[in-house]
């Protein structure tokens, strides 16, 4: 399986495929994805948007938001389920990573990525909060 990772601006992406990979991935599950505006603002505000394809076809994304110099919060990365376990997300976050080198990663996991992160280098911070609107 061959795939491409390239950083892109969040509106120039096909939003019908964005889509199609937050709802593959199981991330739809809790993004507004029904609520086809507010998840087009989230795609397009993203600052830092890195991608991955396979054949041209849109199979992976991390959309963060960032000052490219102390944080980036990576508010999402989403790989179409037929594509997870190969390496692709790794791959989303280390191209991140390089876009903004001095910058430290934050994260809020899913659930069920609650083991994944710890294994692939990041560290817990007990002390996050989050204020819904």
């Amino acid at each position: 399986m061959t795939w491409k990772i390239e950083r892109v601006e969040g509106a120039d992406l096909d939003l019908d495929e964005v889509l199609e990979v937050y709802r593959s991935s199981g991330l739809g599950e809790r993004r507004p994805i029904e609520d086809v505006t507010r998840f087009a603002a989230m795609v397009r505000n993203a600052n830092l948007v890195v991608v991955a394809r396979a054949e041209g076809r849109l199979i992976g994304i991390a959309r963060s938001i960032s000052d490219f110099s102390y944080a980036t919060y990576l508010s999402d990365i989403a790989v179409s389920g037929d594509y997870q376990r190969s390496g692709i997300g790794r791959a989303l976050i280390d191209a991140t990573q390089k876009e903004a080198p001095q910058a430290k990663v934050i994260l809020l996991s899913a659930p069920a990525a609650v083991e994944y992160y710890p294994h692939i280098g990041f560290t817990q911070h007990n002390s996050a909060w989050v204020l819904n609107p």
